[in-house]
């Protein structure tokens, strides 16, 4: 803890930034590579399409979960799995021979990446003092806002010039240096103490169903004419039930996977209001 004390907190806001660009980044870069992606694999683009349902699927269902994790394995810990994860799968998305192990590696590349950026924001908040969070925070947004942003012009970039692989290949030395910076300067505080407690298999298995079917119905909803496929409208049925399940159980089990009760906060639960609004406005 002494070593934390004296790091500078900027050196901090860089090392969580590159872990949390390259996630942000990659859930749009790959978008205009799909033609070479599919000219390659000697697939249709409909079928190149699960190279981005898959990572976001898989993205989506640990971004919830990341809290439970965190006290489980330690966050700083946590967070040297998930650089590290997401480096090596980056790789092996890029090497992948063929469409099928290509979606395998994504759905590995969007677990491990799922849980980056609400790690990188605990990690600012517990950097920064209170007068300076605001700022913290700022650099942090500038993040989630360029890289999507320069994720097409990027990926068309590198597909033009060399090829759609280095798409992938790209996160390699960003990802080197984010594993060696959290490795050097980023520590978990005394009071975050690693739990042990009995695991809800419950809330884990419709949390994997529930939002796994969501992602699913709004990726490839528009496509397939939204309820006019019976697809879509039996996982629809499933997303709402199965989610519906999900929070009467979190609310009344005694570990949850995802604690509910925190919404009893009002700033809280406006900001995830006002984020969800910022989501469907996009």
């Amino acid at each position: 803890m002494t070593e934390h004390r004296h790091v500078n907190p900027w050196i901090v806001a860089i090392a969580v930034m590159f872990g949390t660009f390259m996630e942000v980044l990659d859930t749009t870069v790959v978008n205009v590579s799909l033609p070479h992606i599919a000219a390659t694999m000697s697939a249709t683009i409909d079928e190149a399409t699960w190279v981005l349902t898959s990572y976001l699927v898989a993205n989506a269902i640990i971004l919830p979960m990341t809290g439970w994790l965190a006290a489980t394995f330690g966050r700083k810990r946590l967070l040297m799995m998930s650089v590290t994860g997401f480096t090596v799968s980056s790789f092996l998305c890029g090497i992948a021979p063929n469409l099928g192990s290509l979606i395998a590696f994504r759905i590995l590349q969007g677990a491990t990446g799922g849980a980056l950026q609400p790690l990188s924001q605990a990690v600012l908040l517990e950097s920064f003092e209170p007068h300076e969070r605001g700022k913290a925070m700022g650099f942090w947004g500038l993040g989630i806002v360029v890289a999507p942003i320069l994720g097409p012009v990027v990926g068309g970039w590198l597909t033009d010039s060399y090829s759609w692989r280095w798409v992938f290949y790209i996160n390699l030395p960003v990802g080197v240096a984010s594993i060696v910076m959290t490795k050097l300067f980023i520590f978990d505080p005394p009071y975050l103490r690693r739990e042990t407690e009995r695991i809800d298999y419950w809330g884990i298995g419709m949390l994997v169903v529930g939002i796994g079917a969501l992602q699913y119905v709004l990726d490839k909803g528009q496509e397939a004419d939204w309820f006019a496929d019976r697809s879509i409208l039996t996982l629809s049925i499933i997303s709402a039930v199965t989610l519906i399940i999900l929070i009467i159980h979190e609310w009344t089990t005694e570990h949850p996977i995802i604690d509910l009760r925190v919404f009893k906060e009002r700033s809280y639960a406006t900001g995830v209001f006002l984020m969800t609004m910022l989501g469907f406005v996009l």
